[in-house]
């Protein structure tokens, strides 16, 4: 597969408009008018024919208090591929985890970076699950991204949710070593909110645990301001289909 052209989009699309970026000069992605109350059926049909037209289809929506923020705004700063492939899942990850551990004393959330978790085992193809989450979501923008992956469609959109904590690119380097080890694949994002499906999840609590870590590191809101707990949080990735990241 190879990227597509916004030029050449696929037929049957509902209205919709090509966004281009604040200080950019040509297009990043394509977005519909309105949000889609069968907005589901619409990504299936493009999920399952994003290898021939090299178009990688997204569920958006937008700033809770400002919905034209940032997909209809251009509040968008693309990147190209390059700028992930330069970059170490690994590095970016120890990296993150140093940063957001330091003041920690003692517990889960402390000491030196254990590596990458292993991969999980997957039972049912990825695209098989990635299907069923996606389909099955309520009314959303919808988006295509001339981009070969989703981990990749994120940086090459121009998606910055996640400013103040990380850049772009390092989320997509970090997805696309999830989409092999753990059968990810991305379905929805927010202003800064990204939902992923998830083939291959961990099922044991001590996998668990060392998947948490990597999303401690990537997303410390999550358990920061979701629940609060390393544990509880680890509990929460055994078996789960689904993952969800939000940054303040």
């Amino acid at each position: 597969m190879s990227r597509g052209s916004l030029n050449e989009l696929p037929d049957g699309l509902p209205a919709g408009k090509l966004i281009t970026p604040e200080d950019a000069d040509r297009p990043a992605l394509w977005v519909s008018d309105e949000r889609l109350p069968d907005a589901g059926r619409h990504w299936l049909r493009l999920y399952d024919l994003r290898h021939e037209t090299g178009l990688y289809p997204l569920l958006l929506d937008g700033m809770a208090n400002d919905p034209s923020r940032p997909w209809h705004d251009g509040e968008l700063w693309p990147e190209p591929v390059d700028a992930i492939d330069a970059l170490d899942a690994g590095d970016v990850l120890e990296k993150k985890w140093n940063s957001v551990t330091e003041d920690s004393q003692g517990g889960p959330l402390s000491g030196p970076w254990p590596g990458l978790a292993p991969p999980g085992k997957a039972d049912v193809d990825a695209d098989t699950v990635a299907r069923r989450h996606g389909q099955g979501s309520d009314s959303s923008l919808l988006g295509l991204v001339p981009a070969d992956r989703g981990a990749d469609a994120l940086t090459v959109a121009g998606w910055d949710g996640p400013c103040n904590h990380i850049s772009t690119d390092k989320i997509s380097a970090v997805i696309r070593t999830w989409e092999d080890r753990f059968g990810v694949r991305v379905i929805s994002v927010g202003f800064d909110i990204l939902r992923l499906s998830v083939a291959a999840p961990p099922t044991t609590i001590e996998h668990a645990r060392q998947v948490a870590v990597e999303h401690h590191a990537l997303c410390p809101d999550n358990i920061w301001q979701g629940v609060g707990d390393f544990e509880e949080y680890a509990k929460f990735l055994v078996g789960a289909e689904s993952w969800w990241f939000w940054w303040d």
